[in-house]
């Protein structure tokens, strides 16, 4: 994943300091982060294709209220949907990270171990 900024300096701080991202100095100005475990959804859209960035979070709202306390700006607030239950922080480059409580089922077990497919 990459992700394009007005600002990736100010982008990059954030990701090191307030989310604790563990990283490495790739050169010519590319830090790159470890991410948390990922998992990957392919939706059908009419429209023009898009992707977006949904880190998921255990509990909601200690998640808002622990980044809420370290300055992170939240521009709405959490909404319950079918899925789960979903905000999105603003980023100082302008660009929006969703953070969600999924109530959906997940591809792995606690252990990280694949789960049985259909």
């Amino acid at each position: 994943m990459v992700i394009h900024s007005r600002d990736a300096e100010a982008d990059r701080r954030f990701l090191r300091d307030v989310l604790g991202w563990a990283y490495v100095d790739a050169g010519h100005g590319w830090l790159i982060f470890e991410a948390p475990p990922t998992e990957v959804a392919c939706h059908p859209t009419e429209g023009e294709p898009a992707h977006e960035l949904m880190l998921m979070c255990d509990d909601l709202d200690a998640t808002v209220a622990e980044l809420t306390r370290a300055g992170v700006e939240f521009p709405r607030p959490v909404q319950d949907v079918s899925w789960g239950r979903v905000t999105a922080f603003r980023m100082p480059g302008g660009g929006e990270i969703a953070v969600y409580e999924p109530r959906h089922p997940r591809p792995r077990g606690a252990a990280g171990v694949p789960a049985p497919g259909p």
